[in-house]
């Protein structure tokens, strides 16, 4: 009896190590993020009487949202944090608040790891960092060092200069493309201080090459522009790259020509958060989030030359999908009804809400960053779209809380930065324990074993 019970639980170990993947590597983490550049030296200048003003309401009614509710998202005031009022000693003391720092994003470009960090609170020296690998990558919690310099992340020297960046996203013509929301989302006070901005840099030369303001006709505030995803051919046609920019605050999704130097605006039932998906628990925290459309990523090509463009909302356990030919074509966006061009998926089953996603065309496998399940889940795009057909990376409730993003490289490697972000709203990050990692694994090994085989 004894030796068939045992039998049986080792048959049960070995089916569960068959079904999740090779899992994840851990390639960095901190307990609370640093930078080699400060702005120490900065701390007893003189305000630049020169510097734009800093004021709420600039760009739009913030409390006047259609539609919105008053309800506790990921983007409200976290549990202990002091009102504005209070803040203006500490904002005195000097630019660096070590706890304020949570990284958001991580992208992959030769040698080159860029990490995120949105000005969500005081005290954060540059909102778009790096990463050497070359010369840091064997450190165990490296400092960061500001893209492309110190400089352009100072917001207040210039009304050009970076205010909050979420994520980035390299494309074939070797650019790197984010938005800048241009707002401080500070507790109780947040600011839109300029527009909001689509920018792209060469990384050959480190050269900024296009800043695009969105217009205040197309969105009030940068508030929701967290991601994007580029559309281009290839390194032939750069020019007429289309940008795909998810906004999950107004559960819209906006499209910009390169080509045109123009953006549109489509607006579907389908970009809403699902009512049935926003109850979560992740890293100990039970709460109720509404983000809407959240990711979007460029599927296989099809037959007469087109892709798919797969989205969801975060808080939903469902996946859609859309033609890049009906997004580029803005006709397309003014329509009332728009038929059968946005289609449901499927679900990837329950408690399968994701933040990032991203498709592999050399696997043909969707990989996803799952928050409930604290790790990276995936799908085989040439197979059907259910929960059977998904399978488990990794899951890591302990060490992988909150997977914030999750990209590829030109490589093949999956990157995830993993922020803890619900413990530091909604509680408290404890800074003598690791609090924010990143992670990676090759499109290949993540796979294997799973039902994305």
């Amino acid at each position: 009896m004894a030796k068939s019970l045992f039998l049986l639980c080792l048959h049960v170990l070995i089916l569960i190590d068959m079904i999740q993947g090779d899992g994840m590597i851990e390639v960095f983490k901190w307990k609370q993020m640093d930078y080699y550049n400060r702005g120490d030296k900065r701390l007893h200048r003189m305000p630049d009487p020169s510097a734009p003003v800093v004021f709420p309401g600039r760009y739009g009614r913030e409390n006047h949202f259609r539609g919105k509710r008053d309800v506790l998202t990921s983007r409200d005031t976290p549990a202990g944090i002091m009102p504005r009022s209070n803040m203006a000693a500490t904002e005195n003391t000097g630019p660096y608040v070590a706890y304020n720092n949570v990284p958001m994003g991580v992208t992959h470009f030769r040698g080159r790891l860029f990490v995120t960090m949105p000005r969500r609170r005081v005290g954060i020296p540059s909102t778009l960092n790096f990463i050497d690998m070359r010369s840091d990558g064997k450190q165990r919690s490296p400092k960061l060092r500001a893209y492309p310099d110190f400089e352009l992340n100072q917001f207040n020297a210039s009304e050009t200069n970076l205010v909050s960046v979420y994520r980035t996203t390299v494309d074939a013509c070797q650019r790197l493309w984010f938005i800048d929301t241009g707002m401080l989302e500070y507790p109780n006070n947040r600011q839109q201080i300029r527009r909001p901005s689509i920018w792209i840099v060469d990384l050959a030369t480190d050269r900024v090459r296009k800043r695009y303001d969105i217009p205040e006709s197309i969105v009030e505030t940068g508030r929701g522009l967290a991601s994007l995803t580029i559309d281009v051919g290839d390194r032939h046609q750069c020019q007429k790259a289309y940008a795909y920019i998810p906004d999950l605050v107004n559960s819209r999704l906006y499209v910009y020509s390169l080509e045109e130097d123009h953006m549109w605006v489509f607006q579907h039932n389908y970009f809403n958060f699902d009512p049935l998906a926003g109850d979560l628990h992740i890293g100990g925290q039970t709460f109720r989030w509404d983000d809407g459309i959240f990711s979007t990523t460029l599927g296989p090509k099809q037959s007469d030359g087109s892709h798919d463009v797969y989205f969801h909302a975060m808080a939903s356990n469902n996946e859609f999908v859309v033609s890049n030919r009906v997004l580029q074509k803005e006709s397309n966006a003014a329509r009332s009804d728009h038929g059968n061009d946005f289609r449901v998926l499927g679900s990837r089953g329950v408690n399968k809400q994701c933040t990032m996603h991203d498709y592999d065309p050399r696997t043909g496998v969707v990989f996803y960053a799952e928050i409930q399940t604290n790790g990276v889940g995936c799908w085989k795009s040439s197979q059907p779209f259910s929960a059977a057909s998904h399978g488990i990376v990794a899951s890591d409730p302990q060490n992988m809380i909150y997977p914030s993003d999750l990209t590829i490289d030109e490589d093949g490697v999956i990157w995830v930065m993993s922020n803890s972000m619900p413990i530091f709203i909604y509680s408290q990050l404890d800074p003598n324990a690791y609090n924010f990692r990143i992670w990676k694994q090759d499109v290949y090994e993540a796979k294997h074993n799973t039902v994305c085989e």
